[in-house]
Formats: structure tokens, C-alpha cells, sequence
């Protein structure tokens, strides 16, 4: 998750991020992010281009809490981010997205632009 937010912040610095960037992407609580760990491990979450995550078609209906406590998490972040780098959220989840996508170890879930899941 560090190599993310290292490339995340170099992605943003590009569209004209500045220092403030840093400061907005802290840490996401330890236990949600062992929970999503898991979770991804386990086929029943997967990563979605637009930098959230998403329940895998099947999954018990838990993972919807966690699925929706990550994507408050993350989209609060991206917000931030938006907000004080004066960039449109949809360009930030966009550059967060690809990042996440592209660093989604093989056999874990990708959700492709068209909305479909497919395993990496």
C-alpha cells in the first residue's frame, strides 16, 4: 500500500499536486485493511478503476460493510486531495484507479472499464 500512495502522490505531483498531497494520504485504519487484505485474497473483493473497491458477484453479504467502509475511506481521501491540489475528484479516484488496478497482485479480482470482474 506504501508503493501506491509513493506512485499515487508522483501521479498527482504531474497534474499539479503540491506538498499538501502528503499530508492527505495518511494511513487507512490497520484493521480495515487486513479485513480488505482478506477479503482480496479470498476472491470477494476486487479493485475498481475509479480507485474504489467492490464486492465480487457472490460474495457473503459482510463484505458490503467492509466494501462500504473502504470506499467512504478512500473517497474521503480523495476529496481531500482534490480539494487542495485544486484537481477534479474524478481525475484523482482516475490516477488512484490505475494505480490500484495495476498494482492488484495476479489471481486477485480487477473490475475492467466495461464493469466486469475478471481475475488478474
Amino acid at each position: 500500500m506504501r508503493r501506491f500512495f509513493r506512485s499515487l502522490t508522483a501521479a498527482l505531483f504531474l497534474l499539479g499536486a503540491g506538498p499538501a498531497l502528503i499530508t492527505a494520504l495518511t494511513a487507512t485504519p490497520a484493521l480495515a485493511q487486513d479485513a480488505l487484505a482478506a477479503a482480496k485474497l479470498a476472491g470477494q473483493i476486487g479493485e475498481r478503476p475509479d480507485g474504489l473497491v467492490g464486492a465480487v458477484a457472490g460474495a457473503p453479504p459482510l463484505v458490503e460493510t467492509l466494501v462500504a467502509e473502504v470506499n467512504a475511506q478512500r473517497l474521503d481521501r480523495y476529496k481531500e486531495i482534490a480539494r487542495s491540489n485544486g484537481t477534479a475528484l474524478d481525475k484523482v479516484q482516475a490516477v488512484a484507479g490505475q494505480q490500484l488496478v495495476e498494482r492488484t497482485p495476479a489471481g486477485q479480482f480487477v473490475m475492467t472499464p466495461a464493469g466486469q470482474w475478471q481475475r488478474k
